[in-house]
């Protein structure tokens, strides 16, 4: 499996989503399409200002790269500082698409829509990872 990686912020996610989710080509192009949602990196830092998303982050890549046979692309939507995130009217936290709680989020996206979702509390365990990446049509 080959995982293309792209990075989309508050600002350009809208464009990086519609190219890679939603255009009919993405559609129709047979790969694994995968949300990551995670706190900003810290200035200097290849770490978060989120302690989940670095504990989760690794096992993520390292389950994906596990993986045999379908193509992939992870879309890392990074959320903001924690201000930004902490603000209940975040976009993402009122898009009924995601209605995101916490970060990390990983979800798996099929047909228009969320087919499987893990949060904070279970994106770093290796069995939950499997079991999302290998829901559906794989």
């Amino acid at each position: 499996m080959t995982v293309e990686k792209v990075d989309a912020t508050l600002a350009d996610f809208g464009a990086h989503f519609e190219r890679l989710f939603a255009s009919p080509d993405a559609a129709s192009d047979g790969k694994v399409k995968l949300l990551l949602f995670l706190a900003d990196r810290e200035p200097g830092s290849s770490l978060t200002w989120c302690p989940d998303c670095n504990v989760a982050e690794p096992v993520i890549y390292e389950r994906l790269e596990a993986l045999r046979g379908r193509d992939a692309v992870l879309l890392r939507a990074y959320v903001g500082d924690k201000p930004t995130w902490r603000d209940p009217a975040h976009p993402w936290r009122v898009d009924p698409r995601f209605a995101l709680t916490g970060v990390p989020t990983l979800i798996r996206w099929e047909g228009g829509a969320a087919a499987a979702r893990l949060g904070d509390e279970e994106a770093h365990l290796k069995d939950k990872v499997d079991a999302l990446l290998g829901a559906g049509g794989n």
